[in-house]
């Protein structure tokens, strides 16, 4: 990382939003508190001169970041899904960032092609359009497949995007580490963390092998999904700067006027969105992690395509059963379990105070429960959680990043769909159909299973284990032979009694 031009970027920043007018757009929009207001403009005016114009013909918000790159991109690509907390107007300016960004040459896509894959582009598609959407990091063509003449979308890369996205999280990292050094509160947030995640994640975006590998175990784990479909990898002529996908039919879910005039039952559509992430977070553990409505298109008979598959997540089966407990409790009201979860998990420090936890939780869920998406204000209740996590002195839980960032913008992609959307009420039967099935008798029969059959494929290594502690008790204990103690007693006793329950369990079942 390079101190003097990530100093420099970060002055460069502020200076350009000051001087395309996007700086009071943005602070009026947030409902930035006076001195917050005073602070970013004495310390972006002085400097307004050495911010980057960039394109007078966008709207000031989409002008800023469009001119400072494919990392603020992205995050514009979020807060355009949020309506609620930026305002309408905001909102519609940023939505540009999504897919209808100024693209590259056709030439220039080509020669790429013909460099990644290796053979002239007559050879591979019998046509090639000009570039039909443009984003951060891709554009993609329309092109057929010569010989069969299928129908298809080509994705290239940006010349250069790897360069440009190194500057700007380079940038970031400064920032998190003067946000670190300035407010030791703010330590708890993991600034740090959460931008070295957010740098893996870019990383894996800017390789499309990846990104074909992640479309294809997604349709695999959402084939049986009803309404839902993910287009099929051409494997053949995909590589890490080219990947050729099956064609995708369908109306852009951003595109409303074109859906009514479809006859697309968008009050449907949005709670289909919505119950489809719930249910691919919480049953598979692995969801479409950028889902905003750039990347969605809706056919005229309601079913959702998903594209572009380079940001994907992924959630273990212990974190997906707490995530599922916190949804539950808050439906059911019960907010003293909704508190337990979060303590049970180590989300909130063992010193704090399990029931004034529990009533700040009641102060965030009654008046939004039962609300329809219209009539809360997510920017008041962001701000209290925020509140909320610095009193209990909740850390940032980096596994939990990628999860919470696409809950918000599945909600803001439902809520355009259907702005008077009762989030609870389109959730509850996705969750009370997963805690059925994976909290209780039935998840605690299937979880001594998997530990009985784990139990067994460690037998053969049961006597160099009783060996080893044996051994281990008559000398000084070494790092890790107390754990392996802990082991044999639970293959030689808690194993046994696990397995007994496992089959009994099974067996009742």
């Amino acid at each position: 990382m390079r101190g003097p031009h990530n100093i420099w970027r970060l002055v460069r920043t502020g200076a350009t939003f000051e001087r395309t007018g996007a700086m009071k757009l943005v602070l009026d929009a947030m409902d930035a508190p006076k001195p917050l207001r005073i602070a970013a403009r004495v310390l972006g005016w002085p400097f307004k001169w050495l911010g980057i114009e960039g394109d007078p013909a966008m709207p000031p918000a989409t002008r800023a970041l469009t001119a400072l790159g494919p990392a603020y991109i992205k995050f514009g690509q979020v807060l355009s899904t949020r309506p609620d907390v930026v305002g309408d107007d905001l909102a519609r300016q940023l939505r540009v960032l999504q897919d209808r960004l100024p693209p590259f040459s056709l030439a220039e896509a080509r020669a790429q092609i013909e460099r990644e894959l290796g053979r002239p582009v007559p050879e591979i598609y019998s046509e090639l359009s000009e570039p039909i959407a443009a984003a951060s990091i891709a554009q993609v063509h329309q092109a057929r497949l010569a010989g069969t003449g299928e129908k298809v979308a080509v994705k290239v890369l940006r010349p250069g995007i790897e360069k440009a996205f190194r500057k700007d999280v380079d940038a970031f990292y400064l920032a998190a580490r003067l946000v670190e050094l300035l407010s030791p509160s703010s330590r708890r947030l993991r600034p740090m963390e959460v931008i070295r995640h957010f740098d893996g994640v870019v990383r894996g975006e800017l390789d499309l092998r990846l990104e074909s590998s992640a479309a294809a175990e997604y349709a695999a784990t959402t084939a049986k999904d009803e309404g839902f479909r993910v287009p099929a990898v051409h494997w053949a002529w995909s590589s890490r700067r080219v990947m050729t996908l099956e064609w995708a039919n369908g109306i852009g879910a951003s595109d409303l006027e074109a859906l009514d005039a479809a006859g697309v039952d968008r009050k449907a559509a949005g709670e289909r969105v919505l119950q489809m992430f719930l249910n691919h977070a919480l049953r598979d553990g692995y969801f479409h992690a950028d889902m905003h409505q750039g990347n969605l298109k809706i056919t005229a008979a309601g079913e959702i395509v998903a594209m572009d598959f380079g940001i994907m997540g992924r959630i273990d089966e212990y974190t997906r059963r707490v995530y599922a407990e916190i949804l539950f409790g808050f439906i059911r009201k019960d907010y003293r379990r909704v508190a337990e979860v979060h303590f049970e998990a180590g989300y909130v420090p063992a010193d704090q105070d399990i029931d004034e936890f529990a009533r700040a939780l009641r102060v965030i869920g009654e008046p939004i429960f039962g609300m329809e998406a219209s009539k809360i204000s997510m920017a008041r209740l962001l701000a209290y959680l925020f509140e909320v996590t610095e009193r209990f002195g909740m850390q940032t839980r980096t596994e939990l990043i990628l999860l919470q960032r696409t809950m918000v913008v599945v909600e803001g992609v439902a809520r355009s769909l259907n702005p008077h959307i009762n989030i609870w009420d389109v959730a509850r039967p996705v969750v009370e159909t997963y805690i059925a099935k994976n909290v209780g008798v039935h998840a605690l029969a299937r979880d001594l299973a998997m530990t009985a059959r784990v139990v067994a494929r460690l037998g053969p290594r049961l006597p160099k284990l009783a060996e080893a502690a044996l051994v281990a008790q008559s000398q000084p204990p070494e790092p890790g032979l107390r754990s392996m103690s802990g082991l044999l007693w639970f293959l030689a006793g808690g194993g046994t009694a696990a397995l007994c329950i496992a089959i009994g369990m099974l067996i009742a079942s």
